[in-house]
């Protein structure tokens, strides 16, 4: 096994067999980054940006799953439902889909023995809606989330305090406005999360070059509020000459 990222992914052997391990790091991974399509697409559709993340990160492992419902799209996948879908029974429908939605996470950590706080969900609209309502959960199951033209089934009454929170999205998107990452970032920051919100002019509900440079650098450059609180109270306990 080499350090380099996968040319030809593979299906999984786990339970998902329909997921596609883009990359699997030799020995334990020092990340595991989870994609998560959008409705009526499937594993493959992110396996473009899923290269790029397993070669910024080549001791990582990475994995597009793959959704447990066909869709109305022929050969397409979703995580919850979409048919009559409104407001209000959005929520009771991605509650009934989280359970599964949280299993596959674990077993997928259990799998290269890694912790939440290593595991970053990587997800685009549908795939995104799953990933950030699984944060609202307790424990979080993830570390980060890249949240790519999505938005919360409902705004969360609190912020995940493990979990750092990058939201990308399109100005130009006409299926999940972009106000719904606005209206995120603010909640999340006066609840005290650690939260980042980029809206890319001229893209519409896709993952374009940008968004996916975009997702790169927030995984690699962004010290997380919570390491940098420590470090600032750290320093204040610090003697004073």
């Amino acid at each position: 096994m080499t350090d380099r990222p996968d040319p030809s992914p593979r299906r999984s052997a786990g339970v998902n067999t329909d997921s596609i391990v883009i990359q699997a790091a030799p020995g334990r991974p020092e990340q595991l980054i989870l994609l998560f399509h959008g409705m009526g697409a499937g594993p493959g559709d992110l396996v473009p940006l899923g290269r790029r993340l397993a070669a910024a990160f080549p001791r990582g492992t990475v994995v597009s799953i793959a959704a447990p419902l066909p869709s109305a799209n022929p050969g397409g996948r979703e995580w919850f439902a979409v048919a009559g879908i409104t407001e209000a029974n959005r929520i009771e429908r991605v509650a009934q889909a989280m359970p599964a939605f949280l299993t596959e996470i674990g077993q997928w950590q259990r799998r290269v023995d890694v912790t939440p706080s290593v595991t970053a969900l990587v997800g685009f609209s549908q795939g995104a809606i799953m990933s950030l309502e699984a944060c609202v959960t307790a424990p979080a199951p993830a570390g980060r989330v890249i949240a790519i033209a999505g938005r919360y089934a409902r705004l969360p009454d609190q912020a995940p305090s493990h979990t750092t929170i990058h939201l990308l999205h399109g100005k130009e998107d006409r299926v999940i406005p972009y106000a719904h990452a606005i209206d995120a970032a603010h909640r999340l920051r006066d609840l005290g999360g650690d939260v980042t919100a980029d809206v890319v002019p001229f893209a519409g509900h896709e993952i374009s070059g940008e968004i996916a440079d975009l997702a790169l650098t927030r995984l690699q450059g962004h010290v997380p509020k919570r390491l940098w609180d420590e470090a600032v109270r750290a320093a204040k306990a610090l003697p004073r000459s």
